[in-house]
């Protein structure tokens, strides 16, 4: 039997439900005046399913926004070749610590080694966990920026980065930038900085940042801002890619 204090926590829960979902204060009410015990059951597990299905639902579209290239997830992931920081562990990546603190991860490695795999895997647990997430190689996104600049519309697309938890910049360094697209990708730093969580993935060691990008200073307060609120985490061996490919199994 359902005891007044029984009814009183279910009819909590039921108006929780209710304000989540948008629902009018009265269904509770109504609840608590003329619901029995099944009814008040049914009725929390009814709206418990909604609320499930829709977290669900949105969980899928941030991953769609998103834009990974493919998916991947931490399952699996082999760890063998990547160095941690003292304060930050796998533990911390994978609960994804950095990214309510706006942290920043810094992924440094030579190519085919690992490090967009788990940008990707730390990308789709941000959007599992609720935040607005972004996928870009530094190319595509510098490009996107300049076609932005032209058309007019560059504030709308640095205003829709703004609103993002977490933005994944891929092959940064891999292809020189101009100074018109190094400016854009410093105002975009620039607007994250302490605002949002960055993860870089690069194969360029600091000191030659500001080859890639034209000037030293920028790259040098792009560095700044990075490392500030940041972790690097430093991988080392040979390109999995390469052990594993077709060609060289062949040979």
């Amino acid at each position: 039997m359902m005891t007044p204090k029984m009814k009183e926590d279910i009819c909590i829960r039921i108006r929780e439900s209710s304000r989540q979902l948008f629902l009018s204060a009265r269904i509770s009410e109504v609840c608590r005046e003329k619901g029995t015990q099944k009814q008040l059951e049914f009725v929390e597990e009814l709206f418990r399913e909604e609320l499930d299905l829709r977290d669900g639902n949105r969980r899928n579209r941030l991953i769609k926004r998103a834009g990974f290239p493919v998916y991947k997830t931490f399952e699996g992931y082999g760890y063998d070749s990547v160095k941690f920081p003292p304060a930050f562990g796998i533990e911390g990546l994978e609960r994804l610590d950095f990214v309510p603190e706006r942290k920043n991860l810094v992924l440094y490695g030579p190519v085919g080694i690992g490090k967009t795999h788990m940008a990707i895997a730390a990308g789709v647990k941000a959007c599992q966990l609720g935040y607005k997430t972004k996928f870009h190689t530094v190319t595509e996104l510098v490009l996107k920026l300049a076609e932005a600049r032209k058309n007019g519309t560059l504030e709308r697309l640095l205003k829709e980065l703004r609103a993002l938890d977490l933005l994944i910049l891929d092959e940064w360094g891999y292809v020189p930038v101009d100074k018109d697209g190094s400016q854009l990708l410093f105002r975009v730093i620039s607007d994250s900085y302490e605002s949002k969580s960055l993860i870089l993935t690069t194969n360029l060691e600091f000191s030659k940042w500001g080859g890639i990008f034209t000037d030293d200073q920028m790259a040098a307060a792009m560095i700044d801002r990075l490392v500030h609120h940041g972790h690097l985490l430093i991988f080392e061996g040979r390109s999995y890619r390469m052990e594993h490919a077709l060609m060289r199994q062949d040979a």
